[in-house]
Protein backbone atom coordinates (compact mmCIF):
# COMPACT_ATOMS: atom_id res chain seq x y z
CA UNK A 1 0.00 0.00 0.00
CA UNK A 2 2.91 2.23 1.03
CA UNK A 3 3.99 1.59 -2.28
CA UNK A 4 0.79 2.62 -4.48
CA UNK A 5 0.78 5.69 -2.12
CA UNK A 6 3.84 7.02 -3.12
CA UNK A 7 3.30 6.63 -6.72
CA UNK A 8 -0.07 8.58 -6.32
CA UNK A 9 1.79 11.41 -4.88
CA UNK A 10 4.24 11.40 -7.49
CA UNK A 11 1.83 11.69 -10.46
CA UNK A 12 -0.51 14.09 -8.42
CA UNK A 13 2.56 16.20 -8.22
CA UNK A 14 3.75 15.54 -12.04
CA UNK A 15 0.07 16.70 -12.84
CA UNK A 16 0.47 19.83 -10.34
CA UNK A 17 3.97 20.75 -12.56
CA UNK A 18 2.01 20.16 -15.99
CA UNK A 19 -0.94 22.71 -14.87
CA UNK A 20 1.70 25.04 -13.85
CA UNK A 21 3.66 24.80 -16.89
CA UNK A 22 0.22 25.31 -18.82
CA UNK A 23 -0.46 28.39 -17.10
CA UNK A 24 2.86 30.09 -17.19
CA UNK A 25 2.62 32.80 -19.34
CA UNK A 26 6.23 31.96 -21.22
CA UNK A 27 4.33 28.74 -22.08
CA UNK A 28 0.77 30.69 -23.30
CA UNK A 29 3.07 32.84 -25.41
CA UNK A 30 4.55 29.86 -27.04
CA UNK A 31 5.30 30.94 -31.00
CA UNK A 32 4.99 34.36 -30.27
CA UNK A 33 8.11 35.85 -32.69
CA UNK A 34 8.56 38.58 -30.12
CA UNK A 35 7.82 37.33 -27.02
CA UNK A 36 9.56 38.94 -23.97
CA UNK A 37 11.45 35.88 -23.34
CA UNK A 38 13.15 35.92 -26.89
CA UNK A 39 13.90 39.40 -27.01
CA UNK A 40 16.10 39.08 -23.81
CA UNK A 41 17.93 35.63 -24.71
CA UNK A 42 21.98 36.14 -25.69
CA UNK A 43 22.39 32.47 -25.65
CA UNK A 44 21.05 29.61 -26.35
CA UNK A 45 20.76 25.92 -23.77
CA UNK A 46 20.65 22.42 -25.68
CA UNK A 47 20.00 19.48 -24.07
CA UNK A 48 21.08 15.84 -25.58
CA UNK A 49 18.99 13.26 -23.19
CA UNK A 50 20.76 9.64 -24.11
CA UNK A 51 20.25 6.26 -22.26
CA UNK A 52 23.52 6.33 -20.41
CA UNK A 53 24.43 10.19 -20.80
CA UNK A 54 22.97 13.46 -20.99
CA UNK A 55 24.46 16.41 -22.42
CA UNK A 56 24.43 20.20 -21.81
CA UNK A 57 25.55 22.90 -24.48
CA UNK A 58 25.04 26.90 -24.37
CA UNK A 59 25.55 28.31 -27.81
CA UNK A 60 26.28 32.47 -28.57
CA UNK A 61 24.19 33.81 -30.76
CA UNK A 62 27.15 33.42 -33.73
CA UNK A 63 26.79 29.72 -32.81
CA UNK A 64 30.21 28.87 -30.38
CA UNK A 65 30.32 26.66 -28.05
CA UNK A 66 30.43 28.39 -24.37
CA UNK A 67 29.83 25.92 -21.77
CA UNK A 68 29.69 22.33 -22.55
CA UNK A 69 28.91 19.52 -20.01
CA UNK A 70 28.07 15.46 -19.36
CA UNK A 71 26.69 13.32 -16.67
CA UNK A 72 25.29 9.78 -16.60
CA UNK A 73 21.67 9.65 -16.94
CA UNK A 74 20.23 8.81 -13.59
CA UNK A 75 17.85 5.89 -13.16
CA UNK A 76 13.88 7.08 -13.45
CA UNK A 77 12.23 9.49 -15.22
CA UNK A 78 11.56 12.33 -12.94
CA UNK A 79 15.23 11.97 -11.51
CA UNK A 80 15.65 12.89 -15.12
CA UNK A 81 14.31 15.86 -15.54
CA UNK A 82 15.41 16.99 -12.05
CA UNK A 83 19.14 16.11 -13.69
CA UNK A 84 17.84 18.12 -16.77
CA UNK A 85 16.69 20.91 -14.71
CA UNK A 86 20.23 21.42 -12.50
CA UNK A 87 22.31 21.40 -15.46
CA UNK A 88 19.90 24.14 -17.28
CA UNK A 89 20.18 26.46 -13.73
CA UNK A 90 23.47 25.51 -13.58
CA UNK A 91 24.58 27.14 -17.18
CA UNK A 92 22.37 29.93 -16.82
CA UNK A 93 24.14 30.52 -13.53
CA UNK A 94 27.71 30.64 -14.98
CA UNK A 95 26.15 32.90 -18.23
CA UNK A 96 24.45 35.62 -15.96
CA UNK A 97 21.55 35.47 -18.00
CA UNK A 98 18.30 33.06 -18.63
CA UNK A 99 18.40 31.14 -21.88
CA UNK A 100 16.07 29.25 -24.07
CA UNK A 101 15.77 25.45 -23.98
CA UNK A 102 15.75 22.86 -26.41
CA UNK A 103 15.95 19.42 -25.57
CA UNK A 104 16.87 16.49 -28.12
CA UNK A 105 15.35 13.00 -27.09
CA UNK A 106 15.63 9.36 -28.60
CA UNK A 107 11.93 10.12 -29.46
CA UNK A 108 9.13 12.32 -30.13
CA UNK A 109 6.02 14.36 -29.15
CA UNK A 110 2.97 12.90 -30.23
CA UNK A 111 0.58 15.49 -31.81
CA UNK A 112 -1.90 13.36 -30.85
CA UNK A 113 -1.60 13.41 -27.23
CA UNK A 114 1.46 15.34 -25.97
CA UNK A 115 3.47 12.56 -24.89
CA UNK A 116 6.51 11.05 -25.79
CA UNK A 117 6.07 7.88 -28.26
CA UNK A 118 8.55 6.00 -30.25
CA UNK A 119 11.65 6.10 -27.95
CA UNK A 120 13.78 3.23 -27.54
CA UNK A 121 14.39 5.25 -23.45
CA UNK A 122 11.29 3.23 -22.53
CA UNK A 123 10.74 5.61 -19.62
CA UNK A 124 10.14 8.42 -21.58
CA UNK A 125 7.18 6.88 -23.32
CA UNK A 126 3.46 8.51 -22.51
CA UNK A 127 5.35 10.99 -20.64
CA UNK A 128 4.58 15.33 -21.40
CA UNK A 129 8.69 16.11 -21.12
CA UNK A 130 7.92 19.41 -22.90
CA UNK A 131 5.58 20.49 -20.44
CA UNK A 132 7.00 18.73 -17.19
CA UNK A 133 10.07 20.77 -18.01
CA UNK A 134 8.35 23.76 -18.85
CA UNK A 135 6.96 23.64 -14.96
CA UNK A 136 10.21 23.08 -13.49
CA UNK A 137 12.09 26.24 -15.31
CA UNK A 138 8.73 28.58 -15.33
CA UNK A 139 9.40 29.13 -19.22
CA UNK A 140 8.70 26.79 -22.76
CA UNK A 141 10.95 24.14 -23.46
CA UNK A 142 11.21 22.83 -26.90
CA UNK A 143 11.92 19.58 -27.61
CA UNK A 144 12.75 17.06 -30.95
CA UNK A 145 13.78 14.22 -31.96
CA UNK A 146 17.10 13.49 -31.79
CA UNK A 147 18.16 12.71 -35.32
CA UNK A 148 16.19 15.87 -36.15
CA UNK A 149 18.29 17.74 -33.55
CA UNK A 150 21.82 16.36 -35.56
CA UNK A 151 20.54 17.10 -38.74
CA UNK A 152 19.39 20.93 -37.61
CA UNK A 153 22.33 21.37 -36.21
CA UNK A 154 24.65 19.93 -39.49
CA UNK A 155 22.18 22.22 -41.79
CA UNK A 156 22.67 25.15 -39.61
CA UNK A 157 26.57 25.79 -39.37
CA UNK A 158 28.05 22.02 -40.32
CA UNK A 159 28.55 19.73 -42.98
CA UNK A 160 25.27 20.64 -44.29
CA UNK A 161 25.44 24.33 -44.75
CA UNK A 162 24.15 25.95 -47.44
CA UNK A 163 22.07 23.05 -48.39
CA UNK A 164 18.67 23.63 -48.96
CA UNK A 165 17.40 20.16 -47.83
CA UNK A 166 19.35 18.02 -45.99
CA UNK A 167 19.02 14.26 -44.52
CA UNK A 168 21.09 13.29 -41.81
CA UNK A 169 21.67 10.11 -40.33
CA UNK A 170 22.42 8.81 -37.06
CA UNK A 171 24.48 4.97 -37.42
CA UNK A 172 25.15 4.26 -33.27
CA UNK A 173 23.37 2.40 -31.21
CA UNK A 174 20.56 3.17 -33.60
CA UNK A 175 19.79 4.32 -36.76
CA UNK A 176 17.85 7.27 -37.18
CA UNK A 177 17.48 10.13 -39.79
CA UNK A 178 16.34 14.05 -39.62
CA UNK A 179 14.82 16.24 -42.59
CA UNK A 180 15.52 20.13 -42.93
CA UNK A 181 14.48 22.10 -45.24
CA UNK A 182 14.93 26.05 -45.67
CA UNK A 183 16.55 25.80 -41.85
CA UNK A 184 13.82 24.16 -40.26
CA UNK A 185 13.37 20.35 -39.40
CA UNK A 186 10.51 19.21 -40.73
CA UNK A 187 8.48 16.95 -38.74
CA UNK A 188 5.43 15.53 -40.69
CA UNK A 189 2.15 14.96 -39.69
CA UNK A 190 2.60 12.39 -37.76
CA UNK A 191 5.72 14.14 -36.11
CA UNK A 192 8.13 10.75 -37.51
CA UNK A 193 9.52 12.32 -40.61
CA UNK A 194 13.04 11.13 -41.10
CA UNK A 195 12.01 7.66 -39.19
CA UNK A 196 14.12 6.32 -41.66
CA UNK A 197 15.57 3.68 -39.54
CA UNK A 198 12.20 1.77 -38.83
CA UNK A 199 11.66 0.81 -42.50
CA UNK A 200 12.57 -2.21 -43.98
CA UNK A 201 15.93 -2.74 -45.47
CA UNK A 202 15.11 -2.65 -49.57
CA UNK A 203 15.87 -4.71 -52.67
CA UNK A 204 16.19 -7.97 -49.64
CA UNK A 205 17.29 -11.35 -50.98
CA UNK A 206 16.09 -14.61 -49.49
CA UNK A 207 19.30 -14.66 -47.53
CA UNK A 208 18.03 -11.53 -45.74
CA UNK A 209 14.58 -11.75 -45.20
CA UNK A 210 12.57 -12.25 -42.75
CA UNK A 211 15.37 -9.88 -40.78
CA UNK A 212 16.02 -9.65 -37.29
CA UNK A 213 13.85 -8.55 -34.87
CA UNK A 214 13.66 -4.91 -34.04
CA UNK A 215 12.53 -3.35 -30.55
CA UNK A 216 9.89 -1.82 -32.20
CA UNK A 217 7.75 -5.04 -32.52
CA UNK A 218 8.75 -5.46 -36.17
CA UNK A 219 11.46 -7.83 -38.33
CA UNK A 220 14.20 -6.61 -40.66
CA UNK A 221 14.10 -2.71 -39.74
CA UNK A 222 17.26 -0.89 -41.16
CA UNK A 223 18.38 -0.41 -37.89
CA UNK A 224 18.28 -3.79 -37.38
CA UNK A 225 20.79 -3.77 -39.80
CA UNK A 226 23.00 -0.46 -39.69
CA UNK A 227 23.46 0.11 -36.59
CA UNK A 228 27.01 -0.30 -35.03
CA UNK A 229 25.72 -3.40 -32.79
CA UNK A 230 24.02 -4.89 -36.30
CA UNK A 231 27.52 -4.42 -37.67
CA UNK A 232 29.12 -6.18 -35.03
CA UNK A 233 26.65 -9.05 -34.89
CA UNK A 234 27.95 -9.71 -38.34
CA UNK A 235 31.20 -10.05 -37.59
CA UNK A 236 31.76 -11.53 -34.29
CA UNK A 237 28.68 -13.22 -33.78
CA UNK A 238 25.12 -12.49 -31.81
CA UNK A 239 26.69 -11.31 -28.27
CA UNK A 240 29.17 -8.53 -29.94
CA UNK A 241 28.24 -5.10 -29.73
CA UNK A 242 31.68 -3.18 -30.84
CA UNK A 243 32.09 -2.34 -34.31
CA UNK A 244 34.72 0.53 -34.23
CA UNK A 245 38.10 -2.00 -34.42
CA UNK A 246 36.25 -3.89 -37.63
CA UNK A 247 37.92 -1.46 -40.15
CA UNK A 248 41.64 -1.38 -38.76
CA UNK A 249 40.65 -5.55 -38.55
CA UNK A 250 39.85 -5.27 -42.61
CA UNK A 251 43.25 -3.50 -43.23
CA UNK A 252 45.05 -6.01 -41.30
CA UNK A 253 43.76 -8.98 -43.44
CA UNK A 254 40.94 -10.12 -41.75
CA UNK A 255 38.52 -11.05 -44.70
CA UNK A 256 35.47 -11.66 -42.35
CA UNK A 257 35.91 -8.43 -41.31
CA UNK A 258 35.85 -6.84 -44.77
CA UNK A 259 33.39 -8.82 -45.78
CA UNK A 260 30.69 -7.64 -42.78
CA UNK A 261 31.95 -3.75 -43.90
CA UNK A 262 31.27 -4.75 -47.26
CA UNK A 263 27.79 -5.70 -47.13
CA UNK A 264 27.47 -2.87 -43.86
CA UNK A 265 28.03 -0.73 -47.12
CA UNK A 266 25.52 -2.12 -49.38
CA UNK A 267 22.88 -2.40 -47.52
CA UNK A 268 23.68 0.84 -46.39
CA UNK A 269 23.75 2.27 -49.99
CA UNK A 270 20.20 0.27 -50.70
CA UNK A 271 18.73 2.52 -47.60
CA UNK A 272 19.67 5.64 -48.96
CA UNK A 273 18.76 5.41 -52.12
CA UNK A 274 15.18 5.60 -50.82
CA UNK A 275 15.53 8.62 -49.20
CA UNK A 276 16.85 10.39 -52.64
CA UNK A 277 14.28 8.61 -54.46
CA UNK A 278 11.71 9.99 -52.28
CA UNK A 279 13.44 13.38 -51.07
CA UNK A 280 16.06 14.08 -53.33
CA UNK A 281 17.94 15.61 -50.44
CA UNK A 282 20.82 18.30 -51.32
CA UNK A 283 23.28 16.29 -49.32
CA UNK A 284 23.47 13.44 -47.08
CA UNK A 285 24.76 14.15 -44.01
CA UNK A 286 26.24 10.81 -41.95
CA UNK A 287 26.63 10.86 -37.81
CA UNK A 288 27.12 8.84 -35.03
CA UNK A 289 30.11 6.41 -34.43
CA UNK A 290 30.15 4.29 -37.50
CA UNK A 291 30.25 7.82 -39.41
CA UNK A 292 34.04 7.67 -38.49
CA UNK A 293 34.62 4.35 -40.77
CA UNK A 294 36.10 6.41 -43.67
CA UNK A 295 35.20 3.95 -46.57
CA UNK A 296 31.51 4.46 -46.25
CA UNK A 297 32.40 8.04 -48.14
CA UNK A 298 34.11 6.30 -51.03
CA UNK A 299 31.61 2.71 -51.14
CA UNK A 300 28.35 4.77 -50.71
CA UNK A 301 28.61 6.94 -53.94
CA UNK A 302 29.79 4.20 -56.00
CA UNK A 303 27.28 1.63 -54.95
CA UNK A 304 23.92 4.41 -54.42
CA UNK A 305 23.37 5.06 -58.11
CA UNK A 306 23.40 0.96 -58.84
CA UNK A 307 19.14 1.84 -56.78
CA UNK A 308 18.38 4.99 -57.20
CA UNK A 309 15.69 5.92 -60.08
CA UNK A 310 17.80 8.41 -62.13
CA UNK A 311 20.12 8.51 -65.21
CA UNK A 312 22.85 10.38 -62.82
CA UNK A 313 23.24 10.66 -59.03
CA UNK A 314 25.54 12.82 -57.64
CA UNK A 315 24.50 13.37 -54.17
CA UNK A 316 27.28 13.78 -51.74
CA UNK A 317 27.57 11.85 -48.67
CA UNK A 318 29.39 14.03 -45.93
CA UNK A 319 30.96 13.60 -42.59
CA UNK A 320 29.44 15.49 -39.87
CA UNK A 321 31.63 18.48 -38.87
CA UNK A 322 30.56 18.64 -35.13
CA UNK A 323 30.91 15.40 -34.37
CA UNK A 324 29.07 13.91 -31.13
CA UNK A 325 28.19 17.40 -30.17
CA UNK A 326 25.67 17.90 -33.12
CA UNK A 327 23.06 16.17 -31.22
CA UNK A 328 23.17 19.08 -28.44
CA UNK A 329 24.30 21.67 -30.95
CA UNK A 330 21.17 21.20 -32.88
CA UNK A 331 18.42 21.15 -29.64
CA UNK A 332 19.88 24.45 -28.49
CA UNK A 333 19.03 25.47 -32.54
CA UNK A 334 15.56 24.59 -31.99
CA UNK A 335 15.31 28.16 -30.87
CA UNK A 336 15.99 30.18 -34.14
CA UNK A 337 17.81 33.71 -34.36
CA UNK A 338 15.10 36.62 -34.55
Amino acid sequence: MAGVAAGAQAATGMARLRKAAIESPFYLSRRAPGSTLRRMIRHRIGIDLGGTKIEVAALAPDGGLRVRRRIATPEGYEATLAAMAALAREVERELGETCTVGIGIPGTISPATGLVKNANSTMLNGQALDRDMAALLGREVRVENDANCFALSEAADGAGAGCRVVFGVILGTGCGGGVVVDGAVLRGRQRVAGEWGHNPLPWADAGELPGPHCWCGRAGCLETWLSGPALARDRDGPEARDANELPARAAAGDGRARAALDRHADRLARGLAHVVNLLDPDCIVLGGGLSNMAHLYTALPALLPRHVFSDVCDTPILRNRHGDSSGVRGAAWLWPAD
